[in-house]
């Protein structure tokens, strides 16, 4: 039978790694897969959306499932236990972008334990970035300095179901992008990951309903099995990122059971997804991040205790989320000090919580992470803590933190929106800003506050004003000012400013654009990019190639 698979041609100076990727084997294997699971794709997305439309006409809000109490009172499942090398993985690196080949290598050379290989937050996913790093993780698997069952275990991250590949056509549709990372990762990799005993292990990013956690458990049989495979080598942290997740937890470990590396907290989605969800309620207005939001509040602190506790009870790992915080250099010096004991301080409540591991960006956070793990814990997790102490009510997780709007705030979220959407228009999926990283998780969290306020007019702390579309449009052109002198060039600059037009669009929008890089990825379309990071606009019918 024919086979209706369109594919555009390499970016230039990476035809090489593109022909070793693009096989005739591995577009094969790509087509069956998109072929097989298109359609459940479509259907568990039309889910999100008959679901957000009935919280929305009903004024409802979520609970547990009365349909799965079987499954939550049922003591005696558990999910299979991970292999050793998931066992004692205390301090992951994340949001590492494999794109970014000298960081991917200083990671393998790290003391971490794992490393989150990224295609999801911090990447952004232009043709020429998805070439480079799916060439940097497949080659890894083929190197022997280090050799791969010696260094940190890789932990792969496709992106999400919001996510498209433009480049890739199977019988006249684009590709749903989780799909395509994921198939390209086990076909050129999945076997030796599995014969050195390093995998295949990834994360599963957005992942809103244990409805999607059971289509992602068919794909992972039917992959297996195609590669000849044991079932349930195959094995997933899924990232509790949305509040209608955090009310199907033991659902979503049930469905994975046989392919479950336990589930991940992480503050800033999470707290977007209540924009997300429940924005347009007064109930739901989420206060300044900066000043009132932390794992600290009872709607976050219960979610992790709810994590925990679930993992726990079923025999997987729970594990915390990342420290984004940028150590200054010099040891010595108060500031590295400083900073050191904000992240110890934040990440000491995750291991008293029970976490079993979390994640760091900066490397030399790395050994003094660990010893704080080693420090306050015995043995290789917490799986023995399970957290009996807590009870979790719809109440808590949906218990909205007190507090109002600074103006420092709502200068601070607009700073971040638009500097990660001018990062991701030269192709760069994370940036750094006062001495963090941030990336898409944090873009969410700044642009959903300021959509959310002015939808409220919420009055400032500071001086009462409404937080009105005058007020944000005024302020962003004051940050525009103070962030256009960072700009080295006039062709940065009038990339920042398009930028600032692209941010105030977003925020300013009737209805909530449900995710940024949705808007980024598919209403401004990246088609090509060029290894100097700047975006060409190309002709689609022109830069498509029929296989």
């Amino acid at each position: 039978s024919l086979v209706l698979l369109a594919l555009s041609p390499p970016p230039s100076g990476l035809e090489a790694e593109h022909g070793t990727l693009f096989t005739t084997d591995s577009l094969l294997f790509l087509h069956e897969l998109i072929s097989t699971f298109n359609e459940e794709v479509d259907e568990v997305l039309r889910l999100r959306v008959s679901r957000k439309t009935h919280l929305d006409l009903s004024g409802e809000l979520p609970s547990f499932l009365k349909s799965t109490t079987h499954i939550r009172r049922d003591p005696a499942w558990r999910v299979l236990p991970v292999p050793p090398r998931l066992q004692r993985r205390h301090v992951d690196i994340g949001d590492l972008a494999p794109c970014d080949t000298q960081r991917f290598i200083k990671a393998l050379l790290s003391p971490a334990q794992g490393i989150q290989v990224d295609f999801d937050d911090g990447n952004c996913p232009t043709y020429h970035n998805q070439i480079r790093a799916h060439r940097s993780s497949t080659s890894h698997v083929f190197t022997d300095a280090p050799h791969i069952s010696q260094a940190p275990v890789l932990m792969l991250r496709p992106r999400a179901w919001n996510m498209v590949e433009h480049n890739m056509m199977v019988e006249g549709r684009e590709l749903p992008a989780p799909l395509f990372d994921f198939g390209l990762l086990m076909f050129h990799c999945g076997s030796t990951l599995f014969e050195n005993n390093s995998g295949p292990f990834f994360y599963l990013s957005k992942v809103e309903s244990f409805m999607e956690a059971r289509l992602w458990n068919k794909i992972f049989v039917w992959t297996q099995q195609k590669l000849g495979l044991p079932l349930g080598c195959i094995k997933a942290t899924v990232l509790i990122e949305n509040v209608l997740a955090a009310f199907e937890m033991e659902e979503i470990l049930y469905e994975l059971r046989d392919h479950s590396a336990g589930l991940n907290c992480g503050i800033w989605d999470y707290s977007a997804s209540f924009v997300n969800k429940f924005g347009h309620r007064q109930a739901f207005l989420l206060p300044d991040r900066s000043k009132y939001v932390n794992m600290e509040k009872r709607f976050l602190r219960s979610y992790m205790d709810l994590l925990v506790q679930t993992c726990h009870r079923r025999g997987a790992l729970a594990t915390g989320g990342m420290a984004a915080p940028l150590l200054p250099p010099g040891a010595l010096s108060d500031s590295h000090s400083r900073v050191l004991a904000a992240v110890t301080r934040l990440k000491l409540l995750e291991i008293k919580a029970g976490v079993d591991g979390f994640m760091v960006y900066d490397l030399g956070l790395i050994e003094p992470m660990q010893k704080l793990f080693k420090l306050h814990t015995e043995g290789d997790n917490q799986l023995h803590q399970f957290r009996n102490d807590v009870t979790v009510t719809p109440d808590d997780l949906l218990s909205m933190p007190a507090g109002g709007v600074t103006l420092n705030g709502l200068k601070y979220n607009i700073a971040v929106g638009v500097l990660f959407i001018n990062a991701w228009l030269a192709g760069n999926g994370h940036f750094f800003y006062r001495g963090q990283v941030e990336d898409s998780a944090t873009a969410e969290i700044s642009r959903s506050q300021v959509w959310q306020w002015i939808r409220h007019q919420t009055r400032l702390e500071d001086d009462s004003r409404v937080v009105s579309r005058r007020l944000v449009t005024d302020l962003t052109n004051k940050v525009m000012m103070e962030l256009s002198a960072r700009c080295p060039s006039a062709s940065a600059k009038q990339k920042l400013n398009t930028a600032a037009d692209m941010f105030l669009e977003v925020v300013l929008k009737r209805d909530f654009p449900e995710f940024i890089t949705t808007y980024l990825n598919q209403d401004h379309t990246f088609l090509c990019s060029q290894s100097c990071g700047q975006v060409e606009a190309l002709d689609e019918d022109t830069h498509r190639s029929k296989l």
